[in-house]
């Protein structure tokens, strides 16, 4: 089977969701392949920054989820050897009478809010990326993309949104991302009877660990470790067991609770992956009309908490440069045009997403730190003390809107032969 698209995107994640919403707001449509058979809600929950609410407003489904989450606007850090307590204040905005602060939600329903503003035919699962080729049509450059099952797309443009080992990244030529030396368990613990923590950040940081959870709603947490290391081998439970048992032991008895808590079916461990920030600064992020956006793109370690916000930004600006070349050229794709609107978009998040991986390696290398005086005070005495608070300040964003249409609702239906 061979189908024609005016756009494809590889991977129905957050970037890839939110990259069609944007895509549909301004009259186009596009499919979006995703390998797995449903929505994947891998990593249970994610916090999002200030600079997330602006993206998600441009999107049109910021509604749908500030009045079920609510802002987080302080914290607490205990250094656990030492036995100290910081308090943390987060920055918050207020943007049109609404407080948009540090919220953690549910993945799945970040992913849900996006994918049901899309037509029902637009994600099309189970669909396994093969190859990827050029072909001149026409006098024009078309990707024609393979599946594994025999279908042949041809798209007039391609976006990798498909993760951290992006076969899209690849064919780019990006260099592949490096693991940090560290590695995450996440997961959600569960009281049935109500967990009774106010809506504050708990974390708990050691020498090569930090650890924390923060409310979900009052009968859920999300819950974290990262520790400098690799591999924790085995299912959940022995997941569960190897946190409690070797690397959290001395952590208060608070941390522990909610460790004994987790919903095992949530529970999951990665090594800790980033591109290093010259492959982005230098890397080749588009060719013609392919390019990617999200962890694709810019893979960073979690410690800014920028994954899903830095994802729904790049969405927005992608959005908004495909947007103004469509409207520009009276609601058609024209492939010489496009290819300039992509590389604009990559023009436009280039430092920022390397200053964002930069930041990360960076915070988590700090908070991890070690046993030397100098990066405890590093820590203790600078970060914590002075940083930390402010890095909501320094997402503090707004990654724009996108353009308003000035002619009917398109349809780029696909057609079949």
């Amino acid at each position: 089977m061979e189908m024609m698209e005016d756009v494809v995107i590889v991977g129905a994640g957050i970037a890839g969701l939110a990259t069609a919403v944007a895509l549909k707001r301004v009259g186009v449509r596009a499919l979006v392949l995703e390998r797995s058979e449903g929505l994947r809600a891998t990593g249970a929950a994610l916090t999002l920054f200030p600079n997330a609410w602006p993206a998600l407003d441009a999107l049109g489904v910021s509604h749908k989820l500030t009045p079920i989450y609510a802002p987080t606007s302080m914290g607490y850090v205990t250094n656990v050897s030492a036995g100290d307590v910081q308090q943390v204040l987060f920055r918050v905005a207020n943007t049109g009478g609404d407080v948009q602060g540090i919220r953690t939600l549910h993945r799945k329903a970040l992913l849900e809010a996006l994918a049901e503003e899309l037509p029902v035919d637009s994600i099309q699962f189970s669909s396994k990326l093969a190859v990827i080729e050029n072909e001149e049509q026409g006098g024009a450059s078309i990707v024609v993309i393979h599946l594994e099952d025999g279908t042949t797309i041809k798209s007039k443009v391609l976006i990798g949104c498909d993760g951290v080992n992006s076969v899209v990244a690849r064919w780019l030529g990006l260099a592949e991302p490096v693991h940090s030396g560290r590695s995450a368990v996440r997961g959600l613990a569960v009281f049935p009877q109500g967990h009774g923590f106010k809506q504050e950040v708990h974390q708990f940081v050691d020498v090569g660990k930090r650890a924390g959870f923060v409310p979900l709603n009052d009968r859920e947490l999300y819950w974290f470790l990262t520790y400098s290391g690799d591999n924790m081998a085995g299912d959940p439970e022995q997941i569960q067991k190897q946190v409690l048992e070797k690397h959290a032991e001395k952590f208060p008895s608070s941390y522990l609770d909610v460790v004994r808590h987790a919903d095992l079916s949530t529970l999951t461990w990665a090594p800790l992956k980033f591109r290093q920030p010259w492959g982005i600064i230098f890397g080749k992020l588009s060719k013609g009309n392919v390019t990617v956006a999200g962890d694709a793109m810019h893979p960073m370690t979690p410690d800014l908490g920028q994954g899903g916000g830095s994802s729904l930004e790049d969405a927005v600006v992608l959005g908004r440069h495909i947007g103004n070349s469509v409207i520009n050229n009276g609601g058609l794709i024209v492939p010489g045009d496009m290819a300039k609107a992509i590389d604009d978009y990559v023009k436009e998040r280039r430092w920022r997403t390397a200053f964002l991986v930069t930041g990360s390696y960076l915070a988590g290398w700090v908070q991890l730190g070690g046993d030397k005086w100098w990066m405890k005070f590093l820590r203790d005495g600078i970060f914590y003390k002075y940083l930390f608070g402010r890095i909501s300040g320094l997402v503090h964003k707004d990654c724009g809107k996108l353009p308003a249409m000035s002619f009917g609702d398109m349809d780029h239906s696909s057609k079949k032969d």
